[in-house]
């Protein structure tokens, strides 16, 4: 008789276990929502960014606090942020995203030979970028800049502390803040569950699984049109294949100025204070992370055409492309192998 009340409620805990099962998914699939794919856009930064993601929620106010909170801390142009108290001298504390951009940074610089640097910013402002104008600036006024330019030499991070041996110091980190934002948001998404997703800010793509009709993240690398200082001309030059990776693009080709009728590139190079121009237009980097990316592709435009081929054709870690003009204005691209495997 025990045998056969044991029997019974094995089979009662059977069936309820059956009933109970199609009750938690559906439970669960009411609590978490149905994973779909959703686009935020907007602008930031002076520029346009699309996020696509798969996601059970629309994630747009969680977006816009990360971006909020990265522009609170290091954009120059924002006059309460964290980087321009630290430029102004009102503070020598860095927050986490300083420290993050900071570090990436010191890494690039000494990599590339000092030329990436982002205590460039005042030599920036005296070419008419930044968030300065006007003329020209002599050779006297850039070889006094020179004197207080180079992280290397004149900046330390010791824990939170920034240390600078002048007070003219200042940072811009412009040239990665993107590439960051991208990697954040990034992050964030696949915090909250999200193992499908492309970020992208100005250009700047961070790409993991499939889009929405379940094929890979396709990229496209712009060509650089002569004279499109307001990027309103767009013509591919290659479309990139990207999961789990990041590309990021620097050009001279839109971000220029006409000052005393001679254009000028916003590319500075630290080491000789001079604009950058020559025949490169462009540099893509394909990285692990758009932080390295960015900073690279900057890096690439201020060390130029060949030394940026010399330094690149054997890696392989990072993709590069590099755009440039012929004697006869025409393009010429050139691809090291690791950037060649990813073109569709």
């Amino acid at each position: 008789m025990l045998k056969s009340r044991k029997y019974i409620a094995v089979l009662v805990l059977l069936l309820a276990m059956l009933v109970a099962i199609p009750l938690v998914r559906h439970f669960r699939k009411d609590c978490q929502g149905e994973m779909k794919y959703v686009t935020n856009t907007g602008v930031v930064w002076t520029t346009k960014y699309h996020i696509t993601y798969e996601a059970s929620a629309d994630l747009n106010d969680s977006i816009q606090v990360l971006l909020k909170t990265i522009d609170n801390s290091v954009s120059p142009f924002n006059k309460q942020s964290q980087v321009t108290a630290i430029n102004e001298g009102r503070s020598d504390i860095a927050d986490n995203f300083f420290v993050k951009l900071y570090n990436k940074a010191l890494e690039v610089n000494k990599a590339s030979g000092g030329v990436y640097d982002p205590t460039v910013m005042p030599l920036v402002n005296a070419w008419g970028f930044g968030y300065k104008s006007g003329k020209l600036p002599t050779k006297e006024q850039i070889d006094s800049i020179l004197a207080f330019v180079g992280m290397s030499e004149h900046t330390q991070l010791q824990g939170a502390k920034v240390v600078k041996d002048d007070n003219r110091v200042q940072f811009d980190f412009s040239s990665i803040a993107k590439g960051m934002a991208c990697d954040e948001i990034a992050a964030m998404l696949a915090r909250n569950g999200s193992k499908n997703y492309m970020v992208e800010i100005g250009g700047e793509v961070v790409s993991y699984g499939v889009n929405e009709r379940g094929k890979p993240w396709h990229v496209s690398v712009d060509l650089p049109v002569p004279d499109d200082a307001d990027g309103a001309v767009h013509s591919n030059a290659v479309i990139l294949k990207l999961d789990s990776m990041a590309v990021a693009t620097s050009g001279s080709y839109r971000k220029f100025k006409e000052v005393d009728g001679k254009k000028v590139s916003h590319i500075v190079n630290p080491k000789t204070g001079s604009s950058e121009t020559s025949k490169l237009l462009s540099v893509s980097i394909v990285a692990d992370d758009c932080m390295t990316a960015d900073a690279w592709a900057t890096a690439c435009m201020a060390l130029g055409l060949e030394a940026t081929q010399q330094l690149m054709e054997p890696n392989t870690t990072l993709g590069v492309m590099t755009i440039s003009t012929d004697d006869d204005g025409n393009f010429v691209v050139w691809s090291n192998k690791r950037f060649a495997d990813l073109i569709v």
